[in-house]
């Protein structure tokens, strides 16, 4: 490593001239936005967070009023933006913080880190942007600068590379204008050392990379190793009644879309197979107390999660008697008005066929008439 001043000056002149300030998080330094930007930011691109993270503002101006909201609004202000477990965490931590610290954001990087959602780098975003404390940070993007300026080789994501990661990040973190220092490491990550085709030529350390030096920067970091993706198939039940709402399920907390509302649905073994017989459907009336008409099979969906792919059968059934009142009063099933929707969380293939629905009625409508 060269000394500490040389990197971080260096980084902070370019940051001077170049960096990113007028993101909406960067307006209002408090630890309440930056925690939420950071939390929103993981895994997502700047541009995409932004519609979302305004929108947030709007409706969760303070960590009480986040704290006092229901659940399901979070999620459904959280709809399309994925990995859902952030947004049950960003909840739960509003609540620890109101309950446990009066609404403030404690001030240390080992307090913060036990806010749920919140780990080591998070943290360091937090104390050094928001508080001004001299606290390191390790996202992605600062693994990768980093990771080619040292060559480091391996995957970030095992336990020596990310601690000798850490060990970088601290050296090189300066004690003053942290907070400047902080946006630049990931601006330089986002703007500049990017991961398939890095502008080397406008990097304000080029001098003393040593990936460049050795004209080969893309090989570090290492990729994740890679593992085969397993193949789950489910048969999702769009079931419709004579007002045109289609019946929702909430699912568990615990588990993929924890939390979010979705179609009932069926394993289905076979995934060659694309289609539900009826002796499958009969299985699904019996558990929902439906009467339902025969099937129409829309074409499969592919969603894709970090450890698994999902093959959706979207099987769209009208009723064919009145929904019981045993479904109208679970509080973990609702009729969803695709007019008027509630405001609740939603999986994003979900939301998709959803309006799906709501186009083939809307057309059907205007055909009739």
């Amino acid at each position: 490593m060269i000394r500490a001043n040389i990197f971080n000056q260096a980084v902070l002149r370019w940051f001077d001239r170049h960096g990113r300030k007028h993101l909406p998080w960067q307006q209002k330094k408090t630890p309440y936005h930056v925690w939420v930007s950071e939390i929103m930011l993981q895994q997502t691109q700047v541009n995409t967070v932004i519609p979302y993270f305004e929108r947030f503002m709007v409706r969760f101006p303070t960590v009480a009023k986040l704290a006092a909201a229901e659940t399901d609004e979070v999620l459904h202000l959280w709809t399309g933006l994925g990995y859902y477990a952030r947004a049950r965490n960003l909840h739960k931590a509003a609540k620890m913080l109101c309950e446990t610290y009066n609404g403030q954001f404690p001030s240390s990087v080992d307090e913060l880190s036990t806010l749920p959602g919140v780990g080591r780098s998070t943290a360091g975003a937090i104390a050094s942007i928001a508080l001004g404390q001299r606290a390191a940070i390790l996202d992605g993007n600062v693994k990768r600068v980093l990771a080619r300026f040292e060559t480091i080789e391996g995957w970030p994501g095992s336990t020596p590379i990310q601690n000798r990661l850490w060990e970088v990040a601290e050296h090189y973190t300066p004690k003053k204008r942290v907070a400047d220092y902080t946006q630049a490491m990931m601006d330089l990550g986002a703007m500049i050392c990017t991961r398939t085709k890095p502008k080397c030529d406008e990097c304000p350390v080029q001098k003393h990379c040593q990936g460049y030096q050795i004209d080969d920067p893309t090989r570090f970091p290492s990729p994740k190793p890679k593992k085969t993706q397993p193949i789950k198939s489910v048969a999702m039940l769009l079931a419709v009644n004579k007002d045109g709402e289609v019946l929702l399920n909430k699912r568990p907390a615990q588990g993929i879309w924890g939390g979010l509302w979705s179609f009932p649905e069926m394993a289905l073994p076979d995934l060659g197979n694309n289609t539900v017989t009826r002796q499958q459907l009969n299985t699904l009336e019996k558990q929902l107390k439906l009467k339902l008409s025969k099937p129409v099979h829309w074409s499969p969906v592919k969603h894709i999660f970090s450890h698994f792919q999902l093959n959706i059968i979207p099987v769209v059934c009208q009723l064919e008697s009145p929904q019981p009142l045993q479904v109208m009063e679970d509080i973990n099933r609702l009729w969803y008005n695709v007019y008027q929707p509630p405001s609740i969380g939603l999986a994003a293939p979900v939301k998709k066929l959803i309006s799906k629905l709501a186009h083939q009625q809307a057309t059907q409508y205007a055909i009739e008439l």
